[in-house]
């Protein structure tokens, strides 16, 4: 089993930054592949970025060259640095963390964060 929380979140003023972090507990994180979504209100969840065991990095369209996803498998952590904020941006972010046993981006086994508020406004 695993146990993910992010935290990181709040109030930024477009065109700053924030760091968030999701701290995951259990003896599987290094093998599992781990990223970060966003859901705002009344629209879907979407995944934001994305790394997997091996480091292999992916992210949205819409956040290229902004954010950036890494992982610190010593300390079970993953973070996303968020720079050049902008108010589409403002949502839930959720840390996610995926396992399985036959490919590096389909699971057997998921595991969700409760979610942390990033707002971005003048």
């Amino acid at each position: 089993q695993l146990q993910v929380a992010e935290s990181g979140g709040g109030l930024v003023q477009p065109g700053g930054s924030l760091k968030l972090s999701c701290a995951a507990s259990g003896d599987i994180f290094s093998h599992c592949a781990v990223g970060w979504y966003r859901q705002a209100p009344g629209k879907q969840r979407e995944l934001v970025a994305a790394i997997s065991s091996s480091g292999t990095m992916k992210y949205a369209d819409s956040v290229k060259g902004r954010f950036t996803i890494s992982r610190d498998n010593a300390k079970s952590m993953v973070y996303l640095q968020m720079n050049n904020l902008e108010p589409e941006d403002t949502s839930v972010y959720y840390c996610h963390a995926g396992l399985s046993f036959y490919s590096d981006w389909d699971f057997e086994f998921e595991y969700w964060g409760q979610g942390t508020q990033v707002t971005v406004s003048s």
